[in-house]
């Protein structure tokens, strides 16, 4: 009989790495780079096909998505836009030849320069741009479509971009009913369609608008909205609609599938951070990973590393640091960098911007470092596969 294993899936600024791990999550093996060396924002896989997606791009190759189906042995490359080296292969034939450029056209020119994530969904997969748009693809990412009725929205011309662009850094869907999506835009906040993306709703309501008062930063809650840069969004599993976000501004959670928000930021050392991750059992389990503020290094308070928990769905939390460095740790956690899997305990992991993963197989309690020394790391993700 097979075993069950959890692969982990890395996006980086110098490719897509494979973290390879055995049936009892104790021993890990790195492979990679992976896609050409580009940078990739997002990796995800199919637990059912073992079917590998990894987005990415740059102002050099443009945008694109990766397919690997041999568990990241192989690659190939769907190109989505053009870059600059397209320019040069075409008037270089030197240079054409020594990268192998074929000459064919993007099929999307140049109207978005990176992939920032990718979903898969109702046999759907689908992946966020910068600039802000959502594509989608119905044959496994061979062929891509824009979803207009985002694109189209009335208020996109308000849309303003944040501190890495305006980007579409995050997509979810309900697993029994794939009409219902949401994505994260940053900083246009959160929009939802219930008929697969033909129509959309702006959904940043603060639930009790007078409560949360004004506040002087500009991603901060104002006018009955939560800051409309919204970080990264999660959906709670065995709910109809249970939502968290990790704003710009404080950690925030929806019983209405974002219709109304209400704070849970309420002890925690900081409002800032950028991911967020929900128990794949438990929707009241949560974690994020706090950092000291926006303009003051984007560190660990104190420069102690600690991934805060709750288990009561945000009304309270606690600070998990056994096996984190607790002394001189100035990394940042980006919004795509934090993951689980679906064992029992359920294991969680993250990635750092100085090239760690940290890895706990009892629900966050403890860590330990599983990978060091990679390149910048911009995502995390799992996949679980019988081997």
């Amino acid at each position: 009989m097979k075993h069950s294993c959890i692969d982990i899936l890395v996006g980086t600024t110098k490719g897509a790495f494979v973290i390879i791990g055995d049936s009892d999550r104790a021993s890990w093996r790195v492979t990679g780079p992976h896609c050409g060396g580009w940078p990739i924002n997002h990796v995800v896989g199919d637990d059912e096909t073992g079917t590998l997606w990894a987005g990415g791009g740059g102002d050099w190759h443009g945008a694109g998505v990766w397919r690997s189906e041999d568990g990241g042995q192989s690659w190939e490359v769907t190109k989505l836009t053009q870059g600059q080296q397209d320019e040069w292969a075409s008037n270089d034939p030197d240079f054409a030849e020594l990268i192998g450029w074929t000459g064919e056209a993007a099929p999307f020119g140049d109207e978005f320069s990176q992939i920032w994530s990718l979903h898969c969904s109702g046999g759907a997969l689908y992946a966020g741009t910068k600039p802000a748009r959502l594509l989608v693809s119905s044959d496994a990412g061979q062929t891509w479509e824009t979803v207009n009725g985002l694109t189209d929205h009335p208020s996109a011309e308000e849309w303003s971009p944040g501190a890495a662009g305006l980007v579409l850094h995050t997509i979810v869907s309900d697993p029994d009913d794939a009409e219902k999506l949401w994505v994260g835009i940053s900083a246009a906040g959160v929009f939802a369609s219930e008929d697969g993306g033909t129509t959309w709703e702006r959904r940043n309501r603060l639930s009790n608008a007078e409560s949360c008062g004004q506040h002087d930063h500009p991603a901060a809650p104002r006018d009955g909205q939560i800051g409309h840069c919204v970080h990264n969004m999660v959906r709670a599993p065995d709910t109809k609609e249970l939502l968290y976000q990790q704003n710009h501004h404080g950690v925030w959670r929806s019983s209405d599938g974002g219709r109304s928000w209400d704070d849970i930021s309420g002890g925690l050392p900081s409002t800032f951070g950028f991911p967020i991750h929900v128990h794949p059992h438990d929707p009241n389990t949560i974690w994020t990973i706090p950092l000291n503020g926006d303009s003051i290094g984007r560190y660990p308070p104190n420069a102690a590393a600690a991934v805060w928990k709750s288990t009561d769905g945000g009304q309270s939390w606690t600070a998990c640091r056994e096996g984190l460095p607790q002394t001189s740790c100035f990394f940042t956690v980006l919004r795509q960098a934090m993951a689980g899997d679906c064992c029992d305990p359920a294991g969680v992991y993250f990635g750092t911007n100085s090239g760690s993963v940290f890895a706990s197989a009892d629900e966050g309690e403890t860590w330990t470092e599983i990978a060091r020394h990679l390149p910048t790391i911009l995502s995390v993700e799992t996949i679980q596969r019988a081997r």
